[in-house]
């Protein structure tokens, strides 16, 4: 009887830790995506890949791609319903692929919130050339949108809601990195128990030291992983409120 051969796991820190733009290629079609992803590769760009809707939208909260390049035509959640869902929660730039070259779908699409269509079949200089013009555009509008803080290696990208901390993506809930921006923002500065409540529920309340408490902890732990030396950075200002301590002034572009 013949041993199994383990399998060897990936080290997904080193594939998160890339530099390189990541693009999702959501394409039901096996050979056209195997195709669009070789393109890519060649081109520089860290590739993965989804064969409908629905596991479209799992990869983008699990690897935070940079761009999506998305059929329209496909099995359980087509293109059309796609884009609507990641339209509700992201403005990560879409570049639709598709067979159907009625202008009309062009001018949905665009309505929907796609930022560039191409029609099937495609050439290799072409999908590059769109790839990295939709990249350069997404990346002007973000400008002003982040803050950095070089000497502890935090970046957060308020328009993406993307967290990295010394190049590993952090992934945040939605109050967490409410919590975390109100302190960046103001940054080295006291932010007061009551601002923070303003900022991440819109008002403040009796239960809201408590509710921030609980989600400065759950941030420490988050980016303990990733620097154990990370929780004397977010400083608690006895009866006042919390302050992120950078070393340095934010940089803000």
């Amino acid at each position: 009887m013949e041993t199994p051969v383990e399998e060897v796991g990936a080290d997904l820190d080193e594939f998160y830790a890339s530099e390189r733009p990541r693009i999702l290629v959501v394409e039901d079609d096996q050979d056209t995506a195997f195709l669009l992803k070789q393109i890519l590769r060649h081109a520089g760009f860290d590739v993965l890949s989804a064969s409908n809707g629905k596991e479209a939208l799992n990869k983008v909260n699990l690897s935070f791609p940079d761009l999506i390049v998305l059929d329209l035509m496909m099995p359980e959640m087509d293109g059309w319903e796609t884009v609507e869902r990641l339209r509700e929660v992201s403005n990560i730039p879409i570049i639709v692929v598709t067979a159907l070259t009625n202008k009309d779908n062009v001018v949905t699409c665009l309505q929907k919130g796609v930022d560039d269509y191409m029609t099937k079949p495609f050439y290799k200089a072409e999908v590059v050339a769109r790839v990295n013009a939709v990249l350069r555009r997404s990346k002007s509008n973000r400008e002003g949108n982040r803050f950095v803080f070089p000497q502890i290696g935090l970046a957060i990208d308020t328009q993406t809601r993307e967290v990295r901390l010394r190049n590993t993506r952090i992934q945040l809930t939605g109050k967490e990195f409410g919590v975390l921006l109100m302190l960046a923002k103001h940054a080295p500065e006291i932010v007061h128990y009551q601002k923070i409540a303003q900022g991440v529920w819109g008002r403040d309340f009796p239960q809201a030291r408590q509710r921030i408490k609980y989600l400065v902890y759950l941030l420490r732990q988050k980016f303990e992983e990733v620097d154990p030396t990370f929780a004397e950075r977010i400083i608690n200002i006895d009866r006042l409120g919390y302050k992120l301590n950078t070393g340095e002034e934010s940089a803000s572009f």
